[in-house]
């Protein structure tokens, strides 16, 4: 039975046997004993996303008294959930988009950590505890950037922004092309905004292969 440690980029917390390329944390434990989740769905405002092996270190999933690992299909999905590049195992990755937020903020020296997950705790969470969502102009979306969306006979789906293209995300990988909203379209974005920001910079986030295959 597979543990429930994966995220979707709507946030959620669900089980499935895919495991993903990425790794990450939401501050701490928030796992039973038993390996098992319980109400909470975050220890702190520190919710990040790593690699999956960083100087041969090797660790048991879900731990008494540790962090809950959680699992991503790619980092664009965790981007979408709300988590940030690790500063221990991917410094590069990390100073870049510290780099980039500040830059986007209007500010000279590179963001901090604690500052950042400040603001991005407000941008990922509702009042009710939920997905904070926002709308934009399909247009004004960058590569890499998840949006919810679907035809009115079906329901909204996670979807992956590539150029013109919607990728629908399934916990496996991207599974299908779908019809593209019109560039003047309102569409619901999963992705907070300070990230959007930053992808609209420059980021690249790394994505599964499945992405690839589809646009070949």
């Amino acid at each position: 039975m597979p543990l429930k440690n994966r995220v979707t980029p709507e946030g959620e917390i669900i089980a499935t046997p895919y495991r993903g390329l990425m790794m990450g944390n939401r501050g701490g434990a928030i796992h039973r004993p038993d390996r098992t989740l319980g109400v909470r769905r975050w220890a702190s405002k520190q919710w990040i996303a790593c690699v999956l092996e960083f100087k041969g270190r090797h660790r048991a999933v879900m731990q008494p008294n540790a962090y809950t690992e959680l699992f991503f299909l790619d980092e664009a999905t965790a981007l979408a959930a709300g988590h940030r590049p690790c500063f221990e195992c991917r410094r590069t990755d990390a100073e870049r988009f510290a780099e980039l937020w500040a830059r986007t903020q209007g500010r000279t020296e590179r963001a901090r950590a604690p500052a950042m997950d400040e603001v991005l705790h407000a941008e990922r969470l509702d009042p009710n505890r939920g997905k904070r969502i926002f709308r934009a102009r399909r247009a004004d979306l960058p590569n890499g950037a998840f949006i919810r969306y679907g035809r009115r006979d079906g329901e909204p789906r996670a979807c992956l922004v590539i150029g013109a293209n919607l990728l629908t995300w399934h916990p496996s990988g991207y599974t299908s092309l779908v019809m593209p909203a019109a560039v003047n379209e309102d569409v619901e974005v999963l992705t907070p905004p300070s990230i959007v920001a930053i992808l609209s910079a420059g980021y690249r986030p790394m994505l599964h292969s499945s992405a690839a295959a589809l646009l070949a």
